[in-house]
């Protein structure tokens, strides 16, 4: 009532004090109708700019405090003159309204003015920094406050231990933690907190002994930090330890804390002591509820962790994405389709569909419950995937008898760039033993040790090879050069198994023996196959013949091809590679002579990369892309910091594979180099450059992409006729042998 007799006079106050009473009131009561009149007010009063300023400053704490961030950012981006406590403020408004983008980008424009932040900026910045994982921003400010003595502060001191830790720069944290002069609970807490949130759980459990014995009494954050750490290691006296001393200093009844320890129970497997804290809550949450259902469905009480969701709701407690993500692997593993699809219900109305993990979880039902056009159905819908997502569509196929259909969805895996793992492979290759899918094995991919680690799991399953499991393990063999492997692999499948050997078996050994240099042995493997060879096997040895330089073998085996294919390119390429690297430049001429006069044509290699769904395609020397200005210069700043970084070309390269006209283009401008450079153009820094071309990657564009990605610090794949490339950091998961 005050106020508005106050607001209401024809004599509006004109007193500094006055108004700031004023807001101070309207803060407390967050009165923002009557914080909006007072603002009105001060609009219409002269003050010197100090005054001005410190009252605009308490209008923008004022709008925060009762909600209305755009009025507050309105006050500030009129104001005419701000300080370091303008610019505090609305850096903290943003970051407590969960906007750290925002807070990161204000705070650069504070730098641009010259102001220099206090011990309150870098409070505010540092947490937001976290939020988003700006690892780098965080590293600026920590150098820029290192000489001003704000780094004695143990709160700034304890946001940067927490910025490094929750952006995963654990060391750096610890760096920083043992520097400090005094630690209270909060640094305490963050360097704990941050071992766990790593997956470093022995030394969060180490950190809060050490706490103890330095007489660092700990507070409820602490706890919850600690105790899923002693969770995941099933550190159970440690935790039973915890609980007495959460019961000795009186916060048992914090739900935050007794939600933590009861999940503590749970994960090591004591439900019914999780119950009993669960049963003795005085108020329960989402998260406690979510926490029980959890425990029942990873120790198996599926029923029961139904029986809790019915409880949750008539409690009128609504499920979050955890819960859901938490119940529906115990409808699958009962095969409650009919509560699946209820639950599915709820999460649509929830809004929660677009959670990936929630996703995932229901895809994995359909699958699981038998319901797998349901489950393609969602995985089609689904706004985003990772590898969980096309795992469960996989599994699930090869579970429910589809497993062509699981094959065809590996391939298109591959083909969106998303990487398997182990359990992609122990997924696939069943149903590639069951319908004889050769080239699918992940040789391919450079995984060559998981490839043959998950054949030695599905023989100890059990699961019985057969000629396709083998000829996707010779195949793993002769990507990584295993002769002895190999050999030994062949030599099972009708010792061991019974199983004749196929066309493609021999491919494949002719390529272990010969890649390796056995070319005498690969010959005479040759001359003894019970099937007549056909031309791919002498294709295979004639590359091999290139690769090792034996120009007699070579010769023999491509006047052979040339009456088996006499119109097959490769042949006469392969040929005219080995004169070249030889110096031999009339035979040169006289292979290609030969190809002219029978017409035969290379195929033009060309390369393509995929950028928001648009597919980019490009040839040597392509100059007809609407970015060829920039891609080229971006080649030739590339060029320069390789040489730079102890890069050469391959002049042999620039004799073999192209015609005179051509060498000034070939080994700058080969097609994947061109696609590589409009990756980095186009790409965001931080993801997987991804390159098919039709063709075998050559020598020179192998090396020098693999300096490239170490230049740029990106993982590129490069997708050619025989297999997979993943370069990262200079090294390619062929291991250069391919």
């Amino acid at each position: 009532m005050l106020l508005h007799i106050l607001l209401s006079t024809h004599n509006p106050l004109e007193d500094y004090p006055t108004y700031h009473q004023l807001l101070q009131i309207c803060i407390h009561k967050k009165a923002l109708s009557l914080g909006k009149k007072v603002h009105s007010y001060i609009t219409h009063r002269r003050f010197s700019f100090a005054t001005r300023t410190t009252l605009h400053n308490k209008l923008i704490y004022m709008y925060v405090k009762c909600g209305s961030l755009v009025d507050a950012r309105n006050v500030f981006d009129h104001m005419r003159e701000r300080d370091v406590v303008s610019w505090n403020t609305i850096i903290a408004a943003y970051k407590r309204h969960g906007c750290p983008h925002e807070a990161v980008t204000l705070f650069h424009c504070m730098q641009q003015t010259g102001l220099q932040p206090d011990r309150f900026t870098v409070a505010s910045i540092l947490p937001a920094c976290a939020k988003i994982g700006a690892l780098e921003q965080g590293m600026d400010i920590h150098k820029s406050i290192k000489d001003t003595g704000i780094l004695s502060d143990v709160v700034v001191a304890t946001a940067l231990i927490n910025m490094y830790a929750k952006c995963g720069s654990i060391d750096k944290a610890r760096e920083l933690f043992d520097i400090i002069p005094q630690r209270d609970v909060f640094s305490w807490t963050a360097m704990i907190a941050g071992y766990t949130q790593n997956g470093f759980v022995e030394k969060a459990l180490e950190t809060f002994n050490q706490m103890q014995l330095a007489g660092v009494r700990p507070n409820s954050t602490t706890f919850v930090s600690i105790l899923p750490a002693c969770a995941k290691m099933g550190a159970l006296e440690q935790g039973i330890s915890i609980h007495q001393s959460i019961k000795d200093i009186g916060i048992l009844s914090d739900i935050v804390v007794a939600t933590a320890l009861a999940d503590m129970y749970a994960k090591c497997g004591i439900i019914d002591k999780a119950r009993e804290l669960f049963d003795e809550m005085p108020q329960r949450d989402v998260f406690s509820w979510t926490a029980m259902i959890a425990g029942y469905a990873q120790n198996g009480f599926f029923e029961n962790a139904l029986e809790t969701l019915k409880q949750m709701q008539l409690a009128g407690v609504r499920p979050n994405s955890t819960t859901f993500a938490s119940i529906l692997p115990a409808c699958a593993k009962i095969g409650a389709l009919e509560q699946g699809m209820h639950i599915h219900q709820r999460i649509m109305e929830g809004g929660f569909l677009s959670d990936i993990v929630v996703g995932n979880a229901l895809l994995d039902m359909y699958a699981k419950c038998g319901s797998i056009d349901k489950a393609r159905e969602l995985f089609n819908r689904m706004p985003q995937r990772d590898v969980i997502s096309w795992n469960a569509m996989i599994s699930g196929y090869a579970q429910n008898g589809f497993d062509e259909k699981a094959l065809e969805t590996f391939k298109q895996m591959q083909l969106a760039g998303v990487q398997p793992d182990s359990t992609t492979f122990v997924s696939i290759l069943p149903a590639c033993a069951k319908i004889g899918a050769l080239e699918h094995g992940y040789a391919q991919n450079g995984f060559v040790e998981k490839a043959l680690e998950t054949f030695k799991q599905m023989q100890l399953a059990g699961v019985k090879p057969n000629f396709t499991t083998f000829a996707c393990v010779l195949c793993a063999c002769s990507h990584a050069g295993l002769v002895d492997e190999g050999c030994t692999y062949f030599n099972q499948m009708s010792n061991s198994y019974s199983i004749t050997p196929t066309i493609d078996h021999y491919v494949c050994m002719v390529d272990i023996l010969a890649r390796a240099g056995y070319l005498e042995h690969s010959l005479n493997f040759i001359i003894k196959m019970p099937v007549e060879p056909v031309v791919v096997v002498w294709t295979s040895f004639l590359s091999a013949c290139r690769l090792h330089m034996n120009i007699g073998l070579g010769v023999f085996t491509a006047t052979l091809l040339f009456d088996l294919d006499p119109k097959n390119a490769a042949t006469y390429v392969l040929l005219s590679n080995i004169y070249a690297e030889l110096g031999r430049q009339d035979e040169v001429q006289m292979v290609r002579r030969l190809m002219k006069d029978r017409e035969i044509k290379k195929i033009p290699g060309c390369s393509w990369i995929e950028d928001q769904k648009m597919v980019h395609v490009f040839c040597v020397g392509d100059r007809s892309h609407p970015q060829t200005h920039e891609i080229y210069a971006e080649l030739e700043k590339l060029a320069w910091e390789m040489k730079a970084a102890g890069y050469f070309s391959d002049s042999k390269q620039l004799l073999n594979d192209v015609e005179e006209e051509e060498k000034d283009l070939f080994l700058c401008h080969h097609s994947e180099k061109l696609a590589i450079a409009f990756g980095l153009l186009n790409t965001h820094p931080e993801t997987t450059i991804r390159v098919v071309k039709n063709l075998r990657v050559c020598a020179d564009c192998h090396t020098a992409t693999k300096f490239i990605s170490k230049i740029v610090a990106r993982e590129i794949v490069v997708r050619d006729a025989n297999r997979f490339h993943h370069f990262k950091q200079g090294e390619c998961s062929c291991g250069d042998y391919w």
